[in-house]
């Protein structure tokens, strides 16, 4: 070999290993697990909330699911063990009305399971139902004798009976398991299923919430869901209906997670207040990057799981909702149990003397509504929403509704909460309630005024 060929291999050699060296600065630069240089100063570091210090941390932030608690676990070897009961129950979802539904461990939607990439579960399924019941994971590839089909993966579990469910997931997302049964499906049989990634997405966030969309028809004093029916009168979020949800806080200047699961009969579109973002999963797990666009509303099909994250970058209460009209609201019908509030003649009048009937019921000081025209009952039409807003603040009230104006609940109905985007302080006083398990005393904040 010449020696100017021998350079030549001697030259490209170095300049690769240069070049190697210099793509794992950058890499090391770019990872969200880089460690601070261990020179670092306590005054240099960022901010636990910024968006330099989630770039610096690997583990994934766990997700809250408000109003619904987590499925608890034992450890067999390297299994994670749960169990599930499936039974009937009571869901108070406002505070005047109580439905007889389905669901798991005493909740409807079901506790949440969390657990990580690579995880192998076994999961015990009672059934304590009068009927016989199965249980299929909605987006997690299982082995097809743990899928959940009656008669085609498996026996039915018959009622006393329990069967044992057991895999290694190895995707990681947001899915949820449920009844392979459609009409249990339609009475509760539902629950989130999380799986999350080794290492934390990027970027990072700061607040993971999850919420399960549930829809109802219930007839007038009556408690049993008519799961063959095709309208819906009961919008719920986690098992319950505005004002009754739990605020979803998040501190200013985090990044937030919102999962949304939905198995009903609708397609919901939801909605935030005053922010945009983007959407980052579907029920088969992390989207591209490059699929990412900026929205403030996202359809959530039956089915279908949607997750979107954004930037608290913007002080508030802001509420996020199905947009569609009619589940922007309860039932008004069954407010009154056997009367109806017949909006195309209903006087002011009788409409105040119905509503203290209930506000007398469910024990909460009824405020008269918004205004209205002195001769509004000569207009065509009328009334269309003046006389849907019931405030109950004293009802409802708990920490993550602490500092919220006199009468918001008022403005909250049916299938939606809010997100409180909270500067520092409030954030913390919020936090340090939920700790003590302090419910603000806050009568004089929240009363209403007559």
């Amino acid at each position: 070999m010449s020696e100017s060929r021998r350079s030549f291999f001697r030259n490209a050699t170095v300049l690769g290993a240069g070049l190697m060296s210099w793509a794992g600065s950058v890499r090391a630069q770019k990872s969200p697990s880089t460690a601070p240089p261990s020179g670092a100063q306590q005054k240099d570091l960022p901010h636990p909330h910024s968006k330099s210090a989630r770039m610096k941390s690997s583990a994934p932030e766990p997700m809250q699911s408000p109003d619904i608690s987590d499925l608890p676990f034992t450890l067999d070897g390297g299994t994670k063990v749960f169990r599930l009961v499936a039974e009937p129950l009571k869901r108070r979802i406002v505070p005047w009305k109580t439905l007889d539904v389905w669901g798991y461990n005493g909740s409807c939607p079901g506790p949440t399971i969390q657990i990580t990439q690579g995880d192998r579960v076994r999961i015990l399924v009672e059934n304590r139902l009068p009927e016989s019941t199965s249980m299929h994971w909605h987006g997690i590839e299982v082995p097809i004798e743990q899928d959940g089909v009656p008669f085609v993966s498996q026996r039915p579990i018959a009622p006393g009976e329990t069967y044992t469910y057991e895999f290694t997931v190895h995707q990681e997302g947001t899915f949820f398991y449920h009844a392979h049964s459609a009409m249990q499906e339609m009475i509760g049989l539902i629950g989130m299923f999380v799986v999350h990634p080794r290492d934390a997405h990027s970027p990072r966030v700061d607040h993971d919430y999850g919420i399960v969309l549930q829809e109802w028809a219930v007839l007038p004093n009556n408690s049993v869901p008519n799961t063959a029916n095709m309208e819906f009168n009961w919008l719920t979020f986690n098992g319950v209906a505005a004002p009754l949800t739990t605020p979803l806080l998040a501190r200013l200047g985090s990044r937030v997670r919102l999962r949304f699961v939905n198995l009903g009969m609708d397609h919901h579109p939801i909605h935030l207040h005053g922010n945009q973002f983007v959407v980052t999963g579907t029920e088969g797990g992390r989207a591209p990057e490059s699929t990412w666009y900026p929205s403030n509303t996202v359809l959530v099909g039956v089915a279908q799981a949607r997750v979107v994250e954004f930037d608290a970058k913007y002080p508030g209460a802001w509420m996020i909702h199905c947009h569609l009209p009619h589940h922007m609201m309860n039932s008004m019908m069954d407010l009154l149990r056997d009367r109806q509030i017949m909006t195309s003649d209903q006087t002011e009048s009788a409409a105040m003397s119905q509503m203290r009937t209930l506000a007398a019921r469910a024990q909460f000081q009824h405020q008269h509504p918004s205004p209205v025209a002195p001769d509004a009952e000569k207009v065509p039409g009328f009334p269309q929403d003046a006389f849907m807003e019931m405030g109950m603040d004293e009802l409802v009230q708990k920490p993550e509704t602490h500092g919220l104006p006199k009468n918001w609940s008022a403005g909250m109905m049916g299938m939606m909460t809010m997100v409180r985007v909270l500067p520092d302080k409030e954030f913390e006083e919020i936090a340090a309630l939920k700790k003590s398990g302090t419910t603000p005393a806050s009568a004089e904040e929240h009363h209403h005024g007559s």
